[in-house]
C-alpha cells in the first residue's frame, strides 16, 4: 500500500476543508510548491493534488500551479479537480501528470471516461465520493441518484482501474475513513483502491493496509501532525 500526502489548491493556496465544505477551508502553509518539495524529501511514492477551484467551476483553474508542481517534482502526481473535457486530460497528461482523477464526467459524460479510458488505459482514476451512500459531483456540491457500489461496478466494467473513494461526512474529521464502505467495495471490485478522508493516525494507516487496499490519502492528519508521515511510509 502506497501514502498519498494530499495538496488541496484553494485560490493558489494550499488548504483543507472540513466535510468538502468551501466555506470551512483553512490554509494549511504558505506555499503549494514547497508543501510538494518537503513531500518529495519525505521520500512519498505519490503525491495527490486537487484544484479546488476547478472542482467548483468545471475547468482547469489552478493548471499553471499544479504544471509547476509537476516540473518541480521527481515523483509520480495524480491531479482532479474541474477536468471535464478530453483536451483537459490531454494537457495534464502532456505536461507530466501521472494519472488524472475523473469526477463529475464520470458520472455526468460516461462517454468522455470510456474515451478517456481507451486512450489511456490506467493513467485515468474516478473519484468515488460519497455522501450517504451516493455519489455527488461538482466540487461536492450535488448528489447524484447512484449507489456507490452500483457506480464502482460500472466504472470496472469501463476498465477503470484506480478509484479514489471518499465518504465526504468523514473528510476533514480525522473520525476515520469509513471502512465499512471500504470494505464493501473491496467485496464488490476488483479495481485498485484508495482510501481518502478522515485519516488521523498511524491505526487508521494500518486497518487501511489490512483491508488490503491500494493506497491510503492522508492531509490533515499531516498537517495537524497526527500523523507522522515517516511512521505512514515505514509500515506500508
Amino acid at each position: 500500500m502506497i501514502v498519498l500526502p494530499a495538496i488541496d489548491i484553494l485560490d493558489g493556496k494550499p488548504v483543507r476543508l472540513y466535510q468538502g465544505d468551501y466555506g470551512q477551508s483553512k490554509c494549511v502553509a504558505d506555499d503549494v510548491l514547497v508543501c510538494a518539495k518537503n513531500f518529495e524529501a519525505a521520500n512519498v511514492r505519490y503525491l495527490h493534488v486537487v484544484d479546488l477551484n476547478g472542482a467548483k467551476e468545471g475547468s482547469r483553474v489552478n493548471e499553471d500551479l499544479i504544471c509547476e508542481i509537476v516540473k518541480t517534482c521527481d515523483i509520480p502526481i495524480e491531479v482532479g479537480g474541474g477536468i471535464r473535457t478530453m483536451s483537459a486530460i490531454d494537457f495534464y497528461i502532456e505536461n507530466g501528470v501521472s494519472r488524472v482523477i475523473l469526477g463529475t464526467s464520470a458520472i455526468q459524460d460516461i462517454g468522455l471516461l470510456k474515451d478517456a479510458v481507451s486512450k489511456y488505459g490506467s493513467k485515468i482514476a474516478v473519484g468515488l465520493d460519497c455522501k450517504d451512500g451516493y455519489v455527488c459531483t461538482s466540487g461536492w456540491l450535488e448528489t447524484s441518484k447512484e449507489y456507490y457500489l452500483d457506480f464502482a461496478k460500472r466504472m470496472e466494467e469501463i476498465g477503470v482501474k484506480t478509484l479514489i473513494c471518499t465518504d465526504i461526512s468523514k473528510d476533514g474529521t480525522l473520525q476515520g475513513p469509513n471502512f465499512e464502505m471500504l470494505k464493501a467495495l473491496k467485496n464488490h471490485v476488483s479495481c485498485n483502491l484508495i482510501a481518502s478522508g478522515g485519516v488521523r493516525d498511524l491505526s487508521h494507516v494500518q486497518i487501511c493496509k489490512e483491508l488490503g487496499l491500494y493506497g491510503v490519502i492522508t492531509g490533515k492528519a499531516i498537517y495537524e501532525k497526527t500523523l507522522d508521515l515517516k511512521e505512514a511510509l515505514s509500515i506500508c
